[in-house]
């Protein structure tokens, strides 16, 4: 018994620990939902886009979220979306199907019992790139019915590539999706 609980104690302490510690830069923005306004501040951000945007969405709801998402492809932005495959089936008003209709590239995240992350990712390679991340989720609800929370982290390069790497991650893991049938 001890043998063996040794065993997994090392085990685990071999395990890679992909966990980031990085300098502090750059600012921070929260917001609370129901009081604050996330989604207004979400779309600003995502209006002010120069070059990418990576999203990885739990729940993908709100049409002014989508209709953003949709602008700034229509505008030459990189748009590149990451959803829960469980989600997108299930709900009837999940706006994935329309968007990947755009011509924005959506893959689904199937490997997890749920793929919960809710990440904006704003031109992340770039030189003022944007981290938005938190509870929200791409919803009216989350705005409007929740209490939510989100981080706008602006400015911190380290930040944005370490959370970029992970999206990378996802997206290898994920399936491709054109819309229709889902995979």
């Amino acid at each position: 018994m001890i043998l063996r609980f040794l065993f997994i104690a090392l085990a685990l302490l071999a395990a890679p620990v992909h966990a980031v510690e990085l300098p502090a830069s750059g600012t921070v923005e929260a917001l609370f939902t129901p009081w604050d306004d996330a989604e207004g501040a979400l779309l600003r951000e995502v209006g002010k886009a120069k070059r990418t945007l990576h999203v990885q969405a739990y729940l993908l709801t709100s049409r002014n979220i989508a209709r953003a998402l949709s602008d700034a492809h229509g505008r030459g932005i990189r748009v590149e979306l990451l959803a829960d495959r469980e989600m997108v089936a299930r709900s009837e008003n999940s706006l994935v199907p329309q968007l990947a209709a755009t011509g924005i590239v959506v893959r689904l995240e199937t490997r997890y019992t749920a793929a919960h992350n809710k990440i904006l990712l704003i031109d992340a390679e770039e030189a003022y790139p944007v981290v938005i991340t938190g509870s929200y989720n791409y919803s009216y609800s989350a705005q409007a019915r929740n209490a939510e929370n989100l981080l706008i982290l602006r400015d911190n390069g380290a930040l944005a590539r370490a959370f970029l790497a992970n999206w990378r991650r996802h997206r290898d893991e994920a399936e491709s999706y054109a819309g229709g049938a889902l995979p």
